[in-house]
């Protein structure tokens, strides 16, 4: 992990676990680099990430302020693996892999995912357990020639660690959509739904490399009122 990730990951527990509350002041930037024993630099990136997380709001000549959030707060702007929101979000998580195969790219799924028509992919589904029911269901399509020897153990822990840390891949970007959807048979039967739930928040990725090559076709589909799916829109001074 960079430094500037260890600084973002350690001050985004700090502010769910309400150490630094909404509308305080974070340490300033010479602080912060102390801290870490990073540079001021490495520091600014942190909480520039931070800024476009929506957790705070930096003003110039003044400091980074901790605005307000909620647990479960899924931002739709960033590109963040489930356990990467589990550990900043701090909630109970656990992952069952339904489905773990390999499948050869048909036309209508090269139309779906971008793949090359006849290329070789990893067929997953993974539902997720929060605070102890299933409220999200994922399925996930790699093409092979990217995602290396992927096996159902690295589905259950991080697909993203695996492809990041050990394969050294350059995930860049992700082009998203999201709708709501009426609840499926699939739906009902993996997630733990009430007979009031008709409707599912699909989120559906389109995820390139740095090289812009799709490798990654993915559909989230969440209980619609577990989750706030939040965006912080900054106006661009012209």
């Amino acid at each position: 992990m960079k430094k500037y990730e260890i600084i973002v990951t350690d001050l985004e527990q700090k502010i769910f676990k309400d150490i630094y509350k909404e509308n305080d002041l974070l340490p300033s930037e010479n602080e912060l680099a102390k801290q870490y024993a990073s540079s001021r630099a490495t520091v600014r990136q942190a909480l520039k990430i931070l800024e476009e997380n929506g957790l705070i709001q930096r003003r110039h000549g003044y400091g980074s302020i901790v605005i307000s959030h909620e647990k479960l707060l899924f931002p739709i702007s960033g590109l963040t693996s489930f356990k990467e929101l589990q550990t900043s979000l701090g909630f109970q998580s656990k992952t069952e892999v339904t489905i773990f195969g390999e499948i050869t790219i048909n036309q209508e799924l090269s139309a779906l995912t971008g793949f090359p028509l006849n290329s070789e992919a990893y067929h997953i589904l993974r539902r997720r357990q929060i605070d102890g029911k299933f409220t999200v269901l994922d399925r996930d399509f790699l093409r092979k020639d990217f995602a290396g020897n992927l096996t159902k153990e690295i589905a259950q822990d991080s697909i993203y660690a695996y492809l990041e840390n050990t394969l050294n891949l350059d995930i860049a970007y992700a082009q998203k959509e999201i709708t709501i959807d009426f609840v499926s048979e699939e739906d009902l039967e993996l997630l733990d739904l009430t007979p009031q739930d008709r409707h599912i928040v699909s989120v559906k990725s389109h995820v390139y490399l740095a090289d812009n090559t799709p490798f990654q076709y993915t559909e989230s589909r969440h209980q619609v009122d577990k989750f706030r799916f939040t965006e912080i829109a900054r106006r661009q001074k012209r």
